[in-house]
């Protein structure tokens, strides 16, 4: 379990660096990343 949050977290952090260009583009893929890791500890 703790391994699937790991690798997401990782993946989200990995999007966020490449994809967000501004203040309001990095809240959105943080606020995205973490859905995702609370969906998955669902």
């Amino acid at each position: 379990m703790i391994r699937k949050i790991a690798t997401v977290a990782l993946l989200g952090t990995m999007l966020a660096t490449a994809a967000c260009n501004t203040v309001r583009g990095a809240g959105r893929d943080v606020q995205s990343v973490g859905k995702t890791v609370e969906k998955t500890t669902n």
